[in-house]
């Protein structure tokens, strides 16, 4: 079919879910019907590109079935990170990138915070968690006689 991986899964991914909608759905001949043509949009919506979310509603005496055909890349996207690239040097570092406090991924070379112009105030940081692990006591004040 010509079709390259993506598409291809796409393909594969509506299939199944058509198999999913048509064994909820199964019962009267009508509602076949609807299904094949509600599935045959949904295919050459995928062939043209521009999938978008089908709800369906058939009802065959009182059954009453809904189900929405969730685009393929919503489905199978991953939460894909950012670059594995360093951001001074821009050298890619993989998964020995150093990730600073700042927030920014740096190689071996450039996650001393000296070296590449941190902003994040380590002594601030510092000064804080000092004082929240050692909270001022103050006595109570004695009673002269």
């Amino acid at each position: 079919m010509n079709m390259c991986s993506k598409c291809h899964k796409t393909i594969l991914f509506q299939q199944e879910q058509g198999a999913k909608f048509a064994s909820a759905v199964s019962g009267s001949s009508s509602s076949s019907n609807i299904l094949k043509e509600t599935f045959a949009a949904a295919l050459v919506d995928a062939e043209t590109k521009s999938v978008e979310p089908v709800v369906v509603s058939v009802q065959p005496s009182s059954v009453q079935a809904v189900a929405e055909v969730v685009p393929p890349e919503a489905a199978t996207a991953k939460l894909k990170q950012g670059p594995s690239r360093c951001t001074t040097c821009n050298k890619w570092v993989g998964l020995t990138g150093l990730k600073c406090r700042c927030g920014d991924l740096f190689c071996g070379t450039h996650r001393y915070a000296d070296i590449h112009n941190c902003s994040f105030n380590y002594h601030a940081a510092a000064q804080e968690a000092i004082a929240k692990a050692n909270p001022v006591v103050k006595a109570e004040k004695l009673d002269k006689i």
